[in-house]
């Protein structure tokens, strides 16, 4: 099948874009995480501002990544396929299918996990840092799974 050229350009746009996110968020969790992540290091954020950059960066980079893939990448390539995009979750569940993710499920799971490192941040350091050493136990899958996709975006672009 022959993509427009916009499409194509677009395509190869997002395959880079998130392979560099990749690295970045690989790069800054093993930095946060090069130790065991306890209550007592969040704690330490009030008075660590390089803690609390990580920490910060962490969060930005690991939610950029789901957005990136999921709310533009994932949608082209199924433009790319032929497929018509939908809702978000339809979305999931055809990369499921695909083979591009490993579970819908998980990757609506790792958006809560987002979602709450964001929102108690402030608040509940100890759901914090329960929400990152879970958000940290994602990053695997959630890299695996951007790969995948940009390795499909490759394919399709030959």
């Amino acid at each position: 099948m022959s993509l427009p050229a916009s499409h194509q350009e677009r395509l190869a746009f997002l395959a880079r874009v998130t392979e560099k996110e990749c690295l970045h968020l690989l790069q800054t969790d093993a930095r946060l995480f090069g130790d065991l992540f306890t209550v007592e290091e969040v704690q330490k954020i009030e008075i660590d501002p390089i803690l609390a950059e990580r920490l910060d960066a962490f969060v930005s980079r690991f939610g950029r990544l789901q957005d990136t893939v999921g709310d533009k990448l994932l949608p082209a390539l199924l433009i790319s396929m032929a497929e018509k995009p939908g809702a978000a979750i339809d979305n999931l569940d055809r990369a499921e299918k695909l083979g591009f993710i490993e579970s819908a499920e998980a990757w609506m799971e790792m958006r809560r996990l987002r979602n709450q490192m964001v929102h108690e941040y402030i608040e509940d350091l100890v759901i914090l840092a329960s929400a990152l050493r879970a958000g940290h136990t994602f990053v695997p899958s959630l890299v695996k799974s951007a790969r995948i996709c940009i390795e499909q975006a490759q394919r399709l672009l030959t």
